[in-house]
């Protein structure tokens, strides 16, 4: 035996220092191969919707419905198997309603109590005790435990859990209980959650839903273009501050910096107003919904105006710095004639809706002011100081990356670039040419550099630059477009300019020949492997589907998102991954939290098989899996090291 296997062998001793103790684990890990395969749920775009992300979190995209179907079947009407799973979902909620109509609340606790208690053995079915007993809520593990477990020893079975749930009616616990129960359920119900990228930007609450992800059981995160964004901002990257600020304030979403995050929007709001008052405004309009406050249009309108410069301006300082960027056509500030009111872009001139700009100075237009520059290091100062924030991002950046291989599944948010012949592009990153997953890995590796400010000033200063590429560059995976508009769609009245053309990948990902390459670059098996995928909406009233290339590919971008549901036609997609098979809901819009109580109207959602297996898939068919045979393997050996008295054992004395 190495030298190198004894030691790994004598460090595994430790934690099983006999025989016995070696051959129980062994005993116990290869019955866990034979489990079901825990249920996975994918979510992508849910940008900032929380109350919508919330409940189908909750519901784990209709799962917990189809377990009460499954456990009760004919047994219940539609109405007691609606109200049951309402309860699940917002149990202190539902019990607020329940005590205030219900004439006979004992009754309706100890029915309900059992129909809980059979839902809560049903999803834990599939699990080994030790890992339920470790989803337990402290107060009433051991009660809950009890109940789920069946008792050999117990003659009276019935009599003996009636007694239990009689005495937690009779010792007025029977409230907390179910509280217990129904967050049990949700817990065990959804094995491991993925988001597939862009938790920011749109909606109201991107910061309520990382709250909500830092207490998830086990989740993983893409990044998107909208996270990345934002993580860029966390780290004081300038012009990653500026497009959170202009998105913030066009979408009337500042109340999630100021309110959200705590982050003082005074300094911005006191330059908008003195250096924009006189400005025309008109191209800057807000994009508000229901939820903002008129009160606060005008002030929002000279924000947004005064940010949009600033970040055009700062952009440029960018792609100067970095020719190889290859971005030298977003260089525009430059090529206004002020006097003709034109811009030129390419070979081309066009007419600007705005030149109004009293701070660029059109002898070195990308030069800020020294008050914008003030402005700037004061946000700059103010983003790297708000805890909550930092919080978030360091969590984004511990659960996340820009692309995960979990269980034959390839994760990302946007591309993997590629030409229209279908070999991936070679994108140069400082000197070096990168490609397919060569390509992501360099980009996560600066990003990171980009906010942990490790090795050099030069390697910082690459990843912040990165950090800002990756948001908007024409060779981004997660962004996947030649270019961001953002000038011409502000400024540029015509049309045409507005075009942003999507990369190739986009048309090739009907083809499974093109699919198989991306298999193989990723060291995936081409016949059971699947591509999840968010960023671009799939646009269901037109007929689109979200599934692509014979199965292999999912775009599951619905529109989450209010904002995108005029196009979509739908309100988001999610996918479910179980033991049998996969399944895609579409979502219709969701009301509100008090809609769903009041009435118990669930989400109203279609859902469709996309594929089904043959054989159940058990623990022993996931990645999880595979780390338990090489576990195995290793005590085995450890076992015979024993026998052969290679190791010795060690008994307690």
């Amino acid at each position: 035996m190495h030298e190198l296997e004894l030691k790994l062998l004598k460090s595994i001793a430790t934690r099983y220092p006999t025989i016995a103790a070696a051959a129980t684990e062994i005993i116990n890990l290869q019955s866990i191969l034979n489990l079901p395969k825990g249920t996975e749920h994918f979510l992508t775009d849910v940008h900032g919707e929380y109350e919508q992300f919330n409940h189908v979190l909750k519901n784990g995209s209709g799962s917990i419905r189809r377990k009460v179907d499954e456990e009760f079947g004919n047994t219940l009407s539609n109405k007691d198997k609606r109200s049951l799973a309402m309860l699940i979902y917002y149990p202190q909620e539902k019990l607020d309603l329940v005590l205030k109509e219900e004439d006979n609340i004992e009754d309706w606790y100890k029915i309900t109590l059992y129909r809980l208690v059979q839902i809560t053995k049903r999803v834990a079915s599939k699990y080994t005790r030790s890992k339920v007993r470790k989803a337990l809520p402290k107060e009433f593990a051991y009660v809950i435990e009890e109940l789920i477990t069946e008792k050999a020893e117990v003659q009276d079975k019935e009599a003996y859990y009636n007694e239990i749930i009689h005495t937690i009616i009779r010792i007025d616990r029977a409230e907390e209980f179910i509280v217990a129960l129904s967050n049990l359920i949700q817990r065990l119900v959804i094995d491991h959650l993925h988001i597939v990228g862009d938790i920011f930007d749109r909606g109201p609450g991107p910061h309520i839903i990382l709250d909500t992800l830092m207490k998830h059981h086990s989740v993983d995160i893409q990044w998107g273009n909208h996270d990345i964004v934002w993580m860029g901002a966390a780290a004081g990257q300038l012009a990653c501050i500026a497009n959170v600020l202009r998105m913030s304030a066009k979408y009337g979403n500042l109340d999630t910096l100021e309110e959200g995050y705590g982050i003082n929007l005074i300094p911005l709001a006191s330059f908008a107003m003195e250096v924009y008052k006189d400005s025309t405004c008109d191209r800057f309009a807000i994009h508000y919904n229901t939820d903002y406050n008129t009160k606060d249009l005008n002030m929002d309108t000279l924000m947004h105006k005064a940010i949009s410069i600033i970040q055009f301006k700062l952009e440029g300082q960018i792609i100067k710095r970095n020719p190889e960027f290859g971005m030298d056509d977003r260089l525009l500030l430059d090529k206004i004639d002020y006097e003709k009111k034109t811009v030129r872009i390419g070979d081309k001139e066009y007419a600007m809706g705005d030149v109004d700009f009293p701070t660029v100075d059109r002898e070195d237009p990308y030069r800020l002011s020294p008050e914008e520059e003030h402005l700037m290091e004061r946000l700059r100062q103010a983003f790297l100081k708000c805890e909550k924030l930092q919080t978030h991002v360091r969590f984004l950046f511990s659960k996340g990356g820009l692309y995960k291989i979990f269980n034959s599944n390839l994760l990302y948010h946007g591309c993997i670039p590629m030409d229209e012949q279908g070999n991936f592009e070679k994108v140069k990153v400082f000197g070096k040419q990168y490609s397919g997953k060569a390509l992501y890995d360099v980009l996560e590796n600066y990003a990171r550099k980009g906010y942990y400010d490790v090795g050099d000033g030069k390697e910082y200063q690459k990843g912040q630059d990165i950090l800002w590429y990756i948001w908007e560059g024409p060779h981004s995976p997660v962004f996947g477009k030649d270019k961001m508009a953002t000038f011409e769609r502000y400024l540029v009245p015509d049309k045409e300019t507005h075009k942003e053309k999507k990369n190739s990948y986009y048309t090739l990902y009907n083809q499974e020949e093109v699919l198989d390459k991306i298999f193989k670059e990723f060291g995936l098996n081409i016949e059971n492997s699947h591509i999840v995928n968010g960023h671009v909406p799939v646009e269901q009233k037109k007929g689109e589907s979200p599934i692509k290339g014979g199965g292999k590919l999912f775009i599951i971008d619905g529109g989450f998102s209010k904002a995108y549901q005029g196009k979509t036609g739908i309100a988001g997609y999610t996918l479910v991954s179980n033991s049998h098979g996969l399944r895609l809901v579409a979502h219709k819009p969701f009301q509100s939290v008090e809609d769903a109580i009041l009435n118990e109207t669930d989400i109203h959602s279609d859902s469709m098989i996309v594929e089904t297996k043959q054989q159940r898939l058990s623990v022993a068919d996931t990645d999880g899996g595979k780390e338990i045979k090489e576990t195995i393997h290793q005590l085995e050996k450890l076992l015979k090291a024993y026998q052969e008295g290679i190791i010795i054992e060690k008994f307690d004395e």
